[in-house]
């Protein structure tokens, strides 16, 4: 692989001595700054959809000439109807599917191909398509197979990002932090969502196609300078390897060391541990199949279906639920809907801190699910009957509940099943079963959504039943998981502290849950 001139030259500015430290740090930045453009540019459709269709046309400045008669005067060509949610559903539906589809043919070609070729290529194109989208505002396209043309194109874009990104960032970080890391690194979804709308919110009012365009050429931007700045792997540029297996450290030596009869590389010099790696070139991408028979990969796969099905429920349809059930003005409604990311950021640190110190995805991921149930109940009942910044309050624990095991489970999960130890650290695997784990939970993306415009249709009461419900299934299919790790963890298999909390631990948890059991109790004590 050739190796862009500008990341070639960047770390190395710095020294030597801090080389690979500089090439680590610099990939999780950029690959962060990928993934929130890949974010931003799917956020406006769903701030949009406030605008396509209004609640209500009688609050519309209009004319003289506007033919009032006609309840939805105000609204765009084709979504002018009754049936609108059904149009938006399906909308999101189509862009989903694709994406989910498009995922598992991605993982298969991330396996084989230059990974920076392939993130640039895939950002251009998405963004294309996004500005596509927004084309058909200034074009006054009133076609509904346009839009869904462009979602299903888009789809397939984005689907390009994921499984590059994460065996980015699991190609040049080991195992020990990889939670925490990992959970830091994939505030990027929630980061991105923000952005986008806050971006599309500007526009959204006065001229909706520019929330597709402005996203749409960012996008492209960050797309070329992927071109121009990643390196995919360490070995590209004789960096340290990864630790992937809690042992000794390995590192990369030059292709000129001696190579073994076998086919292996000595790794390392004599005062420093050694270690027997695969070369490259003998390295050969995984298939489904395989992937499928490492521990792990069917129960999170699973998870995740229903983990993101509420995720994207809430990703693309929380600012219209929002416009719906208070009086705020459709750019009020997609600011306000950020409070539900940026709960989302700390969920994602969180369960990433908590996996790491306990050595327990998935017990970490059950214990969110169960939590996060009653939560949305609470939300959906008085949400919108409290004052203002309660209602923030618990949009933001919403989010941290819904996007905790979401983001684990896409990140430090898939990039540890991706360099199990029943693979033999092929470095090669990692793009095929992130492509399973996040096209399984993209089928769940596309689904939610989708009944989400259906259901909402009887009432928005019964979309959170369908969410609740959501998260019990998704809990319950790691219970064989969850049982395992115990096992484990009794059997002292997991070199890690025990699993009872320390006494001052457990207090604090418990007056803290105490303090916000009262606290809320004072803020919906007029409204219950």
């Amino acid at each position: 692989m050739t190796v862009p001139l500008l990341i070639r030259i960047a770390p190395q500015c710095i020294g030597y001595k801090y080389r690979n430290f500089a090439y680590r740090w610099c990939i999780l930045f950029f690959t962060f700054v990928c993934y929130v453009a890949y974010h931003l540019s799917r956020k406006p459709i769903s701030v949009v959809k406030s605008v396509l269709h209004h609640k209500n046309c009688s609050t519309v400045p209009h004319d003289k000439t506007v033919n009032v008669t006609n309840p939805y005067w105000c609204d765009w060509a084709p979504f002018d109807t009754s049936s609108y949610k059904d149009l938006l559903g399906t909308l999101d539906l189509s862009y989903l599917i694709a994406y989910a589809v498009a995922m598992f043919i991605s993982g298969h070609i991330a396996d084989r191909t230059d990974l920076r070729l392939y993130l640039s290529g895939g950002m251009i194109m998405s963004g294309v398509f996004t500005i596509g989208f927004g084309l058909g505002y200034f074009y006054n396209i009133h076609s509904y197979a346009f839009y869904i043309i462009m979602q299903i194109l888009g789809g397939v874009c984005q689907a390009t990002g994921w499984p590059g990104v994460v065996a980015c960032v699991g190609n040049w970080f080991g195992k020990g932090k990889r939670g925490l890391i990992m959970g830091i690194w994939n505030a990027h979804t929630s980061v991105g969502n923000i952005l986008g709308s806050v971006i599309a919110g500007i526009y959204v009012e006065s001229n909706w196609g520019l929330s597709f365009v402005v996203p749409g050429v960012i996008i492209c931007v960050v797309g070329i300078l992927v071109f121009l700045l990643l390196v995919p792997h360490p070995k590209d540029v004789n960096c340290e390897l990864p630790d992937h297996s809690d042992h000794a450290r390995v590192k990369y030596v030059s292709r000129s060391t001696e190579s073994l009869a076998n086919g292996e590389q000595k790794i390392g010099n004599d005062s420093e541990t050694t270690a027997l790696v695969p070369s490259s070139n003998q390295e050969k991408p995984i298939t489904i199949l395989k992937a499928l028979t490492i521990p792990g990969v069917i129960e999170f796969s699973m998870c995740l279906f229903f983990a993101k099905l509420n995720s994207y429920t809430f990703l693309y349809w929380l600012p219209n639920y929002i416009a719906e059930k208070t009086t705020v003005s459709a750019s009020d409604a997609a600011y306000t809907s950020t409070i539900f990311d940026a709960g989302g950021i700390l969920g994602g640190i969180l369960a990433g801190y908590l996996s790491d110190r306990y050595k327990m995805r998935g017990l970490t991921c059950f214990i969110f699910l169960i939590i996060v149930a009653p939560m949305l109940f609470i939300y959906d009942q008085y949400g919108h009957t409290v004052p203002f910044y309660a209602n923030c309050l618990m949009l933001a624990l919403c989010g941290l509940g819904v996007n905790g095991p979401y983001a684990l489970i896409t990140t430090a999960v898939s990039a540890d099943l991706g360099t199990h130890k029943s693979i033999r650290e092929n470095s090669k695997a990692l793009g095929m079963v992130t492509a399973i784990i996040d096209g399984t939970g993209s089928i769940g993306a596309a689904i939610g959504p989708m009944l989400t415009g259906v259901v909402s249709a009887t009432g928005w009461d019964n979309v959170f039943y369908m969410l609740i419900a959501a998260d019990f299934i998704a809990a319950f299919v790691l219970i064989r998981v969850v049982i395992k790790e115990i096992r484990h963890r009794l059997r002292g298999e997991m070199d890690t502290v025990v699993i009872v909390l320390p006494k001052m631990t457990r207090c604090r948890l418990v007056s803290l849950g105490l303090l916000c059991i009262f606290c809320l109790g004072f803020l919906l004590r007029g409204n219950v």
